[in-house]
Parts: structure tokens; C-alpha cells; sequence
């Protein structure tokens, strides 16, 4: 899929009321990170890998 325009620099959304961390260059289900971004209740990870988003406790989750 292709990445949010407000997103574009990130690999990795994560969702802040499931803390559940989206690979949004993996997704199949692009309304899963369409819904995302409509909710505005995402975190993005500095560095941005997966690492990052465990490291912050979010759970990797391929949609």
C-alpha cells in the first residue's frame, strides 16, 4: 500500500488505543491504516523500526 501523505516518512503507524503497530508497508487491508489515520490516535516510532515500536510497547501486527 501506498503510505499516508501525512506519513509519508514512516514504515511503522501504531494505533495509541490498541497499542497494536502497523508494518504500513506490509498492510493488504489498506482500510485498516485509512482508519487509523482517520481516528488520529497514531504514534509514530523514532527511530522508525519495529525495534522502536516494541521498545514502546506496541505489538506488531500485520493487517
Amino acid at each position: 500500500m501506498q503510505r499516508p501523505k501525512a506519513y509519508a516518512e514512516h514504515r511503522f503507524l501504531g494505533d495509541k488505543r490498541t497499542q497494536i503497530a502497523y508494518d504500513v508497508d506490509e498492510v493488504e487491508n489498506e482500510a485498516v491504516i485509512t482508519d487509523l489515520v482517520a481516528s488520529e490516535q497514531v504514534a509514530t516510532f523514532g527511530p522508525d523500526t519495529a525495534a522502536e515500536a516494541r521498545n514502546r510497547g506496541y505489538r506488531l501486527r500485520s493487517a
